[in-house]
């Protein structure tokens, strides 16, 4: 069981998972990959809405006012302040939310790492090595042939999110994860624990794939 809170609202008791998303942040943040207010994470709710980091925060430094809840049709829905802006890719986890009906959480990190590999795959896609933590993902093969796809950072988030929800609906990722070009690794998954357990996996495979090539391993 999570550490969320329960808020009581009108009488009616809901989960509510920014605590969940405050330390999921401070641990990124402590790891370097969430450094300034870089990165955003968000957890779903029952009615379909969702929390949501709100732009421009230090996310080693984030309370309960930090977040934005937006409908599932992009509209926002609640904040602690007017002024309070969401993370300007909020298109990006809105449409993995609308793909992905079992998603609850999508975190996405910036790491050294991720902006190095997103240019070790030629094509729209990085090979993956066969390593141990892809059983994290439920990849269970011997020595499989996992990719992770990859997007163009365009400076219009609604073009990235596009091409998102584009090429999922012909052909779903074999792990819950993407990559941006020299930007960072988004992960999805059915709570807020499993999406930072990605987040490690993902990103302990991707140091590995940097080391790897500096010492001219192949896999």
């Amino acid at each position: 069981m999570s550490d969320c809170q329960v808020l009581s609202t009108n009488n009616t008791l809901k989960l509510d998972p920014r605590s969940d998303l405050i330390a999921a942040a401070s641990q990124f943040y402590k790891q370097g990959w969430m450094v300034g207010t870089a990165g955003n994470l968000s957890a779903r709710l029952p009615d379909g809405s969702f929390w949501i980091t709100a732009s421009g925060k230090s996310k080693g430094e984030l309370t309960i006012s930090d977040f934005i809840r937006v409908g599932n049709d992009g509209m926002i829905l609640e904040r602690s302040h007017s002024d309070l802006k969401p993370s300007a890719e909020t298109e990006i986890h809105q449409i993995i939310y609308q793909l992905f009906p079992e998603a609850q959480a999508c975190y996405h990190v910036h790491s050294i790492e991720a902006n190095l590999v997103s240019r070790f795959g030629e094509e729209d896609n990085l090979l993956l090595p066969p390593l141990e933590m892809l059983k994290g993902f439920g990849i269970k093969e011997e020595k499989p042939r996992c990719f992770i796809p990859i997007f163009a950072n365009h400076l219009q988030v609604s073009k990235i999110a596009e091409e998102i929800g584009d090429r999922f609906r012909i052909h779903p990722p074999q792990i819950p994860a993407l990559l941006l070009r020299d930007h960072g690794v988004t992960v999805w998954a059915n709570s807020t624990e499993v999406a930072r357990n990605y987040i490690e996996l993902v990103e302990y495979i991707f140091r590995y794939m940097v080391v790897a090539c500096q010492v001219n391993i192949q896999y």
